[in-house]
């Protein structure tokens, strides 16, 4: 995992940058202050994490520690920390992508923040961190992608966002699947691009290092069922298809089944427009066959205009806008970093904090 929790203002600095740019004329350096030094330390990192390059990074000082004097007035100066060739090279990737989400927030007037995973409750403190010291009074914009996860971490996660800005935006490039059209629904506005997905959500579980839909789950427990009544000599054969799958298991898909009407209800209940009881109720049992009932597979597709005709508010973005080309880098950038949907690597990532795991063994 890495993790950087950096302050940025402007554009990631590069390479030999440094908190310290006072001018200088040619073959003269401006004098320091009493009690100031320069330091040349291997990183910005004094607990020597990794990067991207997966490599443990160098941490200056005496014991790990940084450096530091003290001034005049008997406080600790300021320490100018400056990136080493090595380890900015290791980090470019992630200084690169900040520095996309800052010009996103400066063209936009919004707090870009990126999250690709799967939605579970031990995902919840990586969302905090990005929102923990955001603007209540800027509008936040999620890139999401998702194949889904825990509706109940999704309603979580969508408070949560709603309760740090003004309106939510929820940015769809690729897919945002189950839980994470869930978590779309608790959004004021809804961007899909060209090729962006919701689908059903319908519960899903863990299984087989994956997920699972609920409805399949029971659905095959129910045909097995169907079909051992019949031809009673077929039980062996279903027992081993069904080897791994418990009625505990069985039962909590039916129940997940029979909340996910109330989790479309709450996720809708969580944008922050005017909207009575009445017309989150008619929403509500209006998205209830095409995103519970209906659908024959939990991969179903639903589209910008799908959606857009269910009621959303779903928006198509102008391609050749300055906003959807950042959009695209970026994705680009995640997609080559082993995201899903082409990876299991997870992001979640803003202009000063940026967390980044990779699956065990990689």
């Amino acid at each position: 995992m890495e993790v950087s929790g950096h302050r940025h203002n402007g554009p990631s600095r590069q390479a030999g940058d440094t908190d310290d740019q006072r001018p200088e004329t040619p073959g003269q350096r401006t004098p320091e202050p009493p009690g100031h030094h320069r330091s040349e330390l291997a990183s910005e990192d004094p607990q020597g994490s990794g990067g991207e390059g997966g490599r443990p990074q160098a941490a200056g000082g005496q014991g790990g520690q940084l450096p530091s004097s003290s001034g005049p007035d008997g406080l600790v100066a300021p320490v100018v920390v400056k990136r080493t060739p090595l380890f900015a090279a290791q980090h470019a990737g992630r200084y690169a992508r900040q520095s996309l989400i800052t010009q996103y927030n400066q063209l936009t007037g919004a707090n870009l923040i990126v999250m690709i995973d799967a939605i579970f409750a031990h995902n919840m403190t990586l969302l905090e961190e990005l929102l923990f010291d955001a603007d209540p009074e800027m509008p936040l914009h999620l890139l999401l992608a998702s194949p889904g996860g825990d509706g109940e971490a999704a309603i979580r996660m969508v408070r949560s966002m709603q309760q740090r800005c003004t309106e939510l935006t929820v940015i769809v490039p690729d897919m945002a699947k189950s839980a994470a059209t869930l978590l779309c629904l608790g959004a004021d506005h809804i961007v899909m691009g060209p090729n962006g997905d919701l689908g059903p959500v319908d519960p899903q579980f863990q299984f087989h290092g994956g997920l699972a839909g609920a409805k399949e789950l029971v659905a095959a427990i129910d045909e097995a069922e169907a079909r051992v009544r019949v031809a009673p000599d077929t039980f062996p054969l279903f027992a081993n298809l069904l080897a791994e799958v418990n009625m505990i298991m069985v039962q909590q898909a039916r129940s997940a089944l029979a909340r996910s009407q109330a989790l479309v209800d709450e996720a809708l209940r969580c944008r922050t427009g005017d909207q009575t009881d009445e017309q989150v109720r008619a929403l509500a049992e209006q998205l209830e066959g095409p995103l519970i009932g209906e659908s024959k597979s939990h991969s179903a597709v639903i589209s910008a205009g799908y959606a857009q005709s269910l009621g959303l508010p779903v928006e198509t973005p102008d391609l050749s806008s300055d906003q959807w080309r950042l959009v695209w880098n970026l994705w680009t950038r995640y997609y080559t970093l082993g995201c899903w949907p082409a990876g299991q690597t997870a992001v979640y990532e803003g202009a000063r904090a940026s967390h980044i795991q990779s699956p065990q063994g990689m």
